[in-house]
């Protein structure tokens, strides 16, 4: 389960990239309760901000900056040094998209790219943060992390490498071959998961070109019901709703913008 007493290698944040922020204000506003807390603009660039629900931070939003990139969720994970964190990316074959910075006083963080083409981000929190999201793990909310990759191997060795992550690999039911990695923090027990990462060929990655992604999983207490927001409110869905034994309802959603994330109804919710 995800938590708000990050770890070394925990998702801590998430933010979207959107062309139209006020749009998808109100997109996610409208599936999720979301409410939008402006923390300034730019000029040029637009309005920065965060998404709250029940007073409590759950994520951001901002423009989408990078020249050529998707309208994407990015995912965040703790470190307690970003340039460090940056440095040992590059030695393990990444890329440092974005190079580590300064928040404005927050923390300091880096964009990365995983050797196998996988987008994600770290943050170190600085004096006046707290770390990260102030809500998880409950509905409207992140519950899980998802990496589809085309090469499992290489991104376990690379994420263990890097935070220390440990993998248990689950076979897929109705295929003999492949298998779903579950993903705990360095050093937790087994209900301190947070995430997972499954081996797909680059035809099933079409929403991000063929490349390797995150997409963070949002808990909800009616999937369907949730969907039919998504689609009401002019998002799609790339797959379900559909039961999974031992996980829950779920479906794989793609909102206006081509932003892909999965709602969840957890088993034991």
């Amino acid at each position: 389960m995800i938590t708000t007493d990050f770890v070394h290698g925990s998702p801590c944040w998430l933010d979207i990239g959107a062309p139209d922020v006020p749009a998808t204000v109100r997109f996610y506003g409208s599936v999720f309760g979301w409410e939008f807390q402006s923390w300034g603009s730019d000029p040029e660039a637009g309005e920065y901000g965060g998404f709250r629900l029940d007073g409590k931070g759950v994520g951001g939003i901002g423009p989408l900056t990078e020249e050529g990139a998707r309208s994407a969720w990015m995912i965040y994970f703790k470190t307690d040094d970003a340039d460090a964190t940056a440095q040992a990316v590059e030695r393990q074959g990444g890329t440092v998209r974005v190079q580590p910075f300064d928040a404005n006083g927050w923390g300091r963080m880096a964009q990365l790219t995983d050797p196998q083409g996988g987008q994600f981000a770290v943050w170190q929190a600085g004096e006046k943060a707290q770390g990260g999201m102030e809500a998880a793990d409950q509905p409207g909310a992140l519950c899980w992390t998802e990496l589809y990759t085309t090469d499992a191997a290489g991104a376990k060795a690379f994420y263990g490498s890097l935070f220390g992550w440990t993998t248990q690999d689950m076979p897929l039911p109705g295929d003999g071959d492949g298998a779903y990695s579950l993903i705990t923090p360095a050093g937790q027990p087994e209900e301190r998961m947070h995430g997972g990462l499954m081996q797909l060929p680059a035809k099933d990655l079409s929403v991000n070109g063929g490349r390797p992604y995150w997409h963070p999983v949002f808990a909800t207490t009616d999937c369907d019901a949730t969907v039919a927001k998504v689609t009401e409110n002019g998002g799609s869905v790339q797959m379900g709703p559909e039961d999974a034994e031992g996980v829950g309802r779920l479906a794989v959603c793609i909102d206006p913008n081509g932003a892909d994330f999965v709602v969840l109804k957890p088993s034991e919710m």
